[in-house]
């Protein structure tokens, strides 16, 4: 039995996630184009036609900027909370699933557990998908783990997780005040050592890989993301991998 999942790009220009188990393919945001999302999709040998459905994490413009187009095209249904939605935003979209974060559900053969998070959207969440007796962990997008973030995520075979910035190039570097702020607070994103930190509270013996995600192209850099991480794995016997902005990364394959 297995699973696979890959990313079309990762980072502020752009974000989405596929997860396929055979039967059942979906997209975790789609922060590209309609044009863009066809390019990359197309490079992992995937039709437009073949997504069963779009999950949304929050209305941010780098996770939802080609779903409407694309779910009128292809009449794919979307997903999401209640509070992210905004039509004017989005558009119409022909098949639309809205339900209350922290709920489970499925669609298809995957089994969905909605994670709240600290975020600065009107209703953001993240999602743990189990498909098969395996789980694929995504999250990002939040300025701090809090207790129940990390109760849920310690057991995922893969994990998708946010080092978003490193403290000190975010203090040097070119935002404004009041962005830097945003950026490095309890409801913006994550940073190296807060994305380390939760490495050693999970379960590495379950966990077989981990990708290092949302990795700010100003206010951080790949390599130092990546040995962040690997500064919490020294013994650990798993695979890391760096998503990027520009094709974040080919398909990954996790077997029971």
């Amino acid at each position: 039995m297995s699973i696979r999942f890959a990313s079309l790009g990762s980072g502020s220009k752009g974000n989405s996630t596929v997860f396929d188990d055979g039967t059942t393919r979906l997209l975790i945001d789609l922060g590209f184009s309609l044009k863009d999302a066809l390019m990359r999709l197309s490079k992992l040998n995937l039709l437009p036609e073949q997504i069963d459905g779009i999950l949304v994490t929050h209305e941010h413009a780098d996770h939802v900027h080609g779903v409407g187009a694309f779910a009128r095209k292809f009449r794919t249904p979307v997903i999401l909370t209640h509070g992210s939605y905004n039509e004017k935003q989005m558009g119409e979209v022909p098949f639309l699933k809205r339900f209350d974060c922290g709920e489970k559900f499925s669609v298809g053969t995957v089994n969905i557990q909605s994670v709240a998070v600290p975020h600065d959207a009107k209703e953001p969440c993240q999602y743990i998908l189990d498909s098969r007796g395996l789980s694929l962990g995504v999250l990002t997008d939040l300025g701090h783990v809090t207790p129940h973030i990390e109760v849920l995520y310690r057991d995922c075979h893969a994990l998708l997780l946010e080092f978003n910035h490193d403290k000190k190039m975010l203090e040097s570097g070119p935002y404004s005040s009041k962005l830097k702020a945003r950026v490095g607070g309890d409801y913006g994103h994550l940073s190296n050592n807060q994305a380390a930190s939760l490495l050693r509270r999970l379960n590495l013996d379950r966990l077989k890989n981990l990708v290092v995600s949302h990795v700010s192209e100003k206010n951080n850099d790949l390599d130092l993301a990546e040995s962040s991480a690997l500064l919490e794995l020294s013994d650990w016997m798993g695979n890391i991998i760096v998503a990027k902005q520009d094709f974040g990364f080919d398909w990954i394959n996790l077997e029971t």
